[in-house]
């Protein structure tokens, strides 16, 4: 624990997440203190008790009430706060009813946390957006590496997830643009691939959908998908060092490890679990059946824009502002599903 942090008050909105959570904790491993926004504080024993098994919490974590979609409590919320960690975002479980339905809370809550941020005198804004803000929408082909510089096409048919990662995020550049040269609050944004890695309750949010249909045999095969992906650990110690180091102020950081096809994440699987009862199934899918599957199954069809496809990232930059060294995939697949195992998720 750093010690020469405890003066400083990080806000970590949606403290509840599986990213955020993560945040919560990696911020006061590092000495922090935090305070965490939810929608309901009626999570706050349970999150408590899931962080006191990795971490001292003393009188340095607390909670308050604040929604993406309403601008009560916001200011009240980072008031005191040298920081914002603003994780929070509406990731789907299912195909929304509307598109709005993900869009405006995503993009009004980013210039919700980013004007009450100016009001309470925060330094810094790092906001969580995603590689969906990066790579879709466009016909580049296989050997195209997708970095910073490249951001998705808007002006082509887009499901509701990528649409409302990428809407948010230029809103936010474009509100603190819009604030001119004599601003002193600065934003960073960390673009994060598909997110691994152990959770820290039973509550394994979206990210986990993945490992926990295979570990169930929920389905006879694996889709031919693929993902730039990162471990949740990395993800909330890029959001740390997006927040201390000077250079990363005005960028955006393409926060993945390496690439990887659900098949090489259920051989992974396979190869650790099977002895421990869990033969998980590797042969790929024909993409017919995958859309035949995604008729009955909606997580399904929240990825079947991506079938067939695994964009290449380029993770140079972070690596080189930030300082920052990711784990491997089989680490932070195996740390999920073991993790999944001991809160019988699976």
């Amino acid at each position: 624990m750093n010690n020469d942090n405890s003066a400083t008050l990080v806000a970590v909105t949606g403290a509840s997440g599986f990213i955020g959570l993560h945040c919560v904790l990696a911020l006061l491993k590092e000495g922090y203190r935090v305070r965490g926004t939810l929608r309901d504080l009626a999570r706050e024993a349970s999150l408590r008790a899931a962080l006191e098994k990795h971490v001292e919490i003393g009188d340095r974590l607390e909670f308050c009430t604040a929604e993406l979609t309403s601008d009560d409590g916001w200011v009240e919320a980072l008031q005191d706060c040298t920081y914002v960690l603003h994780v929070a975002s509406p990731i789907p479980r299912e195909v929304p009813k509307h598109e709005d339905d993900l869009i405006i809370p995503a993009r009004d809550g980013a210039l919700r946390v980013l004007r009450a941020a100016g009001e309470a005198g925060v330094s810094r804004v790092v906001l969580t957006s995603s590689i969906a803000a990066i790579t879709n929408g466009h016909d580049h082909g296989d050997s195209y590496i997708y970095s910073e510089k490249d951001w998705t096409n808007l002006d082509v048919p887009l499901p509701p997830y990528p649409k409302s990662k990428t809407i948010a995020e230029r809103a936010a550049w474009e509100y603190m643009e819009n604030l001119g040269d004599g601003n002193a609050l600065e934003l960073v944004v960390i673009n994060s691939g598909m997110v691994y890695g152990p959770i820290l309750e039973a509550d394994y949010g979206t990210s986990g959908e993945v490992v926990r249909k295979l570990m169930r045999r929920d389905m006879p095969g694996v889709p031919k998908l693929g993902f730039a992906s990162v471990d949740v650990r990395d993800v909330a110690s890029a959001h740390i060092k997006a927040m201390e180091v000077p250079a990363a102020a005005g960028q955006r950081f393409c926060c993945i490890s390496e690439g990887a096809w659900l098949s090489d994440i259920a051989q992974i699987l396979n190869k650790n679990f099977a002895a421990r009862g869990y033969k998980v199934p590797t042969r790929i899918l024909p993409n017919f059946l995958v859309r035949l599957v995604a008729l009955f199954d909606q997580p399904v069809r929240l990825i079947l824009y991506e079938l067939g496809r695994m964009p290449k990232v380029d993770n140079s930059r972070i690596k080189q502002v930030l300082d920052w060294q990711p784990r491997g995939i089989e680490e932070m697949v195996v740390a999920m599903a073991d993790s999944m195992i001991e809160h019988k998720v699976v």
